[in-house]
């Protein structure tokens, strides 16, 4: 099963570990996160019940287009769009140029773990 590693890093700190990564100083394991998010509010706010649910759908169905997709869920494309689209740019989903322009949504994992330090 692929599973994605998901962190909660304030700015900061997120910053002082790129840079250390950078100078070499820290080399990161296998298993840390691929995904930073800054709070876990913003980590909430992103995966939703209901984005929760796309994505199993997205995963389950594996629709070619946004079309497909909306048709699937009911949702309009024009919603679709903005949600995968900030998905996209948090790591939490692909988005592949298909034919004819259409866009394709792939979720390249089966779960989602969180890893959160509480100091």
């Amino acid at each position: 099963m692929t599973v994605m590693k998901v962190g909660i890093a304030s700015f900061e700190d997120y910053r002082a570990r790129t840079m250390a990564i950078a100078r070499g100083e820290l080399h990161p394991a296998p298993d840390d996160p691929k995904v930073w998010f800054r709070s876990t509010e913003s980590f909430a706010r992103v995966l939703t019940a209901k984005n929760r649910d796309l994505l199993a759908t997205i995963s389950k169905m594996h629709p070619n287009s946004l079309e497909e997709l909306a048709e699937q869920t009911g949702r309009a494309t024009s919603n679709l769009s903005r949600t995968l689209r900030t998905m996209e740019r948090d790591g939490l989903v692909e988005l592949h140029k298909g034919e004819r322009g259409r866009i394709r949504p792939e979720v390249p994992y089966q779960s989602i773990t969180l890893e959160l330090a509480l100091n």
